[in-house]
């Protein structure tokens, strides 16, 4: 029964989510409530209000997701909170499980966190305050705050304080636009 109202659950999400999507564009405060407001009622956990969730974004399990205040989540980001691997492990060890065994992990997103287009974050992931993914990254473990992590597998290379003046530079040069959200 539980697998027949979290099949219900998602058709509704996904129908709700071709309703909203158009709103992306054209009143994105509009949609980043109403969106939020879905998420949450999936049992996305937030701390905080986010900055942005792109609906292509993709939640394996939204009730093991935590988000953070002014977090970014762009495009083709997946949220990946399982793991049948192990399954694989045990058989080529001469041990047959009965069944599929999945480990399931929550992946938590700190504050002030932007997450680039197609990244994929892996079971267990804790992401801490003030951090930038690079896009087509892959992470896993705990990443610390202050940090940009780029690659796969996502190393660190750099922290967002220890340059102040690059930021500001960014901003003076030429081709910089502003989006009012």
């Amino acid at each position: 029964m539980k697998k027949i109202i979290r099949f219900i659950e998602r058709i509704v999400f996904h129908g709700t989510k071709i309703l909203i999507s158009p709103l992306e564009f054209f009143v994105p405060r509009v949609y980043m409530t109403a969106y939020c407001m879905l998420l949450r009622r999936l049992g996305l956990k937030m701390t905080g209000k986010p900055r942005y969730i792109s609906t292509r974004a993709k939640f394996d399990d939204f009730e093991l997701v935590t988000l953070g205040d002014r977090t970014v989540v762009s495009m083709y980001v997946n949220f990946l909170t399982h793991d049948y691997s192990i399954t694989t492990a045990l058989i080529a060890n001469g041990l047959q499980p009965p069944t599929d065994i999945a480990v399931r992990q929550p992946i938590t997103v700190g504050n002030n966190v932007f997450i680039g287009m197609n990244v994929m974050i892996l079971p267990g992931t804790t992401i801490g305050d003030n951090v930038i993914i690079g896009g087509g990254s892959v992470v896993r473990g705990n990443i610390p705050s202050d940090s940009i992590f780029v690659g796969n597998p996502a190393t660190q290379v750099g922290r967002l304080t220890e340059n102040p003046e690059r930021w500001q530079r960014r901003l003076k040069g030429e081709g910089v636009s502003f989006d009012k959200f």
